[in-house]
């Protein structure tokens, strides 16, 4: 009987090559699975390239909602910005994955998971260490760190030659990996920190040259911590990300360039865009700023630092994470109210803040 094997799935050059490489190398029976934590687009390119590459099977799933409610909200909650400024949407994407991977091996009855990620980045670590934490019985395989290829055309030879239909295009000068939380870009003249970004390298925001004129107030209502409505619309969770995404983006809001620390032990240059993160993340915090204590505000700085070091370290599934979700959870139902924003060229400035809870005494204050 052949070996199983559930490969996190991308549609991609990589993971398709992937597919057919695992079933020669390791003799084994591949499942695929694809999950969209941003964009879904037609289904049925990808499960077709997956089946003629060999898959046996696969699972394509619309997981934003999962990821909007179980990774974004406990991150937001958390306050968490690793290293200080990078709100993780990379990052908190890869644990979904894992915990994925995991349950459909599991009801697979599969003795592997594979993934396609490199030996340079993180993520092969946080899928990995995922995967490890919630079933450590799953072996795992990493093509891209195993196999004979060393460049894309190389790549491309082989899928032609087992007939995967790959369409192969111009490819980006630059990496990108988006989901509804932001985007990262890497690669090309990004890897000289003395560059500045070129415009075209942006993705979800404007360029400050061709935003409106005139500034635009945004309120958005919270309820027990959970970002409720825009304007007073109500909205759920994803689409309300997804509208800040577009409303925030037009006016530049939410660039972030940095240099990284990976936790491969490796300097990266790093450009970010997070609309939506970035003003849902500032409007959180100033309701917390508004109700709690300064005991209660400053320890809780130290342990946002400390829950982003583990998200960011693929230590998601462990008790300390747990612990830390428990924490930050326990006074959510406080934080209600209203925050408003006034948006203008590159900028969400907080100009009003609200809350049946709050703190502060304006008779005290004056």
């Amino acid at each position: 009987m052949k070996k199983k094997v559930v490969l996190a799935y991308s549609g991609g050059l990589d993971t398709s090559c992937a597919v057919r490489w695992i079933i020669d190398k390791y003799d084994a029976e591949v499942i695929c699975f694809c999950a969209f934590i941003g964009e879904v687009p037609d289904p049925a390119p990808i499960r077709k390239r997956a089946l003629a590459a060999g898959a046996s099977k696969i699972y394509i799933e619309d997981m934003k909602e999962v990821f909007a409610k179980e990774y974004i909200l406990p991150s937001l909650w958390a306050h968490a910005r690793y290293e200080g400024k990078y709100l993780m949407a990379t990052t908190l994407g890869r644990p979904l994955i894992a915990k994925r991977l995991v349950e459909i091996a599991e009801k697979e009855k599969a003795e592997y998971v594979a993934h396609g990620c490199t030996g340079k980045g993180n993520d092969q670590v946080r899928i990995e260490v995922g995967v490890t934490s919630l079933n450590p019985k799953l072996k795992i395989i990493a093509p891209l760190k195993e196999w004979e290829f060393r460049t894309r055309e190389e790549e491309i030879e082989y899928a032609h030659d087992h007939n995967i239909p790959i369409a192969v295009t111009k490819k980006s000068i630059y990496s990108l990996d988006k989901n509804i939380w932001g985007i990262a870009i890497e690669a090309g003249i990004l890897e000289d920190p003395w560059t500045a970004p070129p415009q075209d390298a942006y993705v979800m925001t404007r360029n400050l040259d061709n935003v409106p004129d005139k500034s635009r107030e945004v309120t958005v209502d919270f309820v027990k911590g959970i970002p409720v409505a825009l304007n007073k619309k109500k909205m759920a969770l994803v689409p309300l990300i997804e509208t800040l995404n577009q409303w925030a983006g037009d006016y530049g809001i939410g660039r972030l360039d940095m240099v990284e620390n990976r936790l491969v032990g490796i300097k990266s240059r790093e450009v970010y865009e997070a609309p939506a993160a970035t003003v849902l993340m500032s409007g959180h915090e100033e309701l917390t700023n508004l109700i709690f204590d300064r005991e209660y505000l400053h320890f809780q700085r130290i342990l946002s630092d400390k829950y982003a070091d583990l998200a960011y370290f693929g230590l998601w599934f462990t008790p300390l994470k747990e612990a830390l979700d428990a924490f930050f959870g326990k006074h959510q139902h406080l934080v209600t109210g209203e925050v408003k924003f006034r948006f203008e060229k590159g900028n969400a400035t907080v100009i009003g803040r609200k809350s049946p809870h709050s703190s502060y005494s304006e008779a005290l204050a004056t």
